[in-house]
């Protein structure tokens, strides 16, 4: 199977244009997926997802975008880990190649008032994807959504997306974690790319954050 997706890959390089990320170019477009404005929404838990967060499994939700005609994916967790602690997990940009599966590079390149501004390189079975970044981050208020940084040239089309991190009251040191990310593909970037990033990365990010937070937790006492 790997010497499959392997050949699908190569046939694909070989019939497409170069990769384009140029950080010394502004992207094509700015902006084509809907971004986050302010606080990203919360979805509503049914009984069964809390008795599923109670066993330390994620919920997976859909949210409608407001014109009806789709929507968003959202990954839910909870962590043994207060707020504080997990977005310190979420910010540590350099330690995503450490953490988390397919990230190969990420570097912040600039931080001003509430932004902070990323470079990824992603990839898997020989193609890597470069993108730039643009956070809105607002811990006190206990999220941070994204957009691509438009003023660079990324190698995906679009990406918007959010964390969202709010105590559990009736569970001191415990923490609900929420994720949500939509991602529009360039036309030579092979899809797998985008499940990394969607579907099989909803519920990767949450557990990365999960690990690497409850970690953190301990070891703090």
């Amino acid at each position: 199977m790997r010497t499959f997706w392997a050949l699908l890959v190569l046939v694909g390089l070989v019939a497409s244009p170069a990769f384009a990320a140029d950080a010394t170019k502004p992207h094509p477009h700015q902006g084509v997926l809907a971004p986050y404005k302010g606080a990203p929404p919360m979805p509503e838990l049914t009984n069964d997802d809390l008795a599923q967060l109670a066993r330390g499994q994620t919920v997976r939700k859909q949210t409608k975008d407001e014109d009806g005609t789709g929507g968003r994916g959202i990954a839910v967790q909870d962590v043994h880990a207060t707020p504080e602690v997990i977005w310190s997990r979420i910010i540590d940009f350099p330690k995503y190649p450490d953490w988390v599966d397919g990230v190969h590079e990420c570097e912040v390149y600039a931080k001003h008032d509430d932004h902070i501004k990323v470079r990824f390189i992603i990839g898997a079975i020989g193609v890597k994807v470069e993108y730039f970044i643009d956070h809105v981050y607002h811990p006190d208020q206990g999220w941070m959504t994204w957009t691509l940084d438009y003023s660079r040239e990324s190698d995906l089309d679009d990406s918007v997306g959010f964390w969202r991190v709010v105590p559990l009251p009736d569970k001191p040191g415990w923490s609900r974690v929420f994720y949500s990310v939509d991602v529009k593909l360039r036309g030579w970037v092979p899809g797998f790319i985008q499940s990394m990033l969607t579907r099989r990365g909803l519920t990767q990010a949450t557990e990365w954050v999960k690990r690497e937070s409850e970690k953190a937790a301990a070891a703090a006492g």
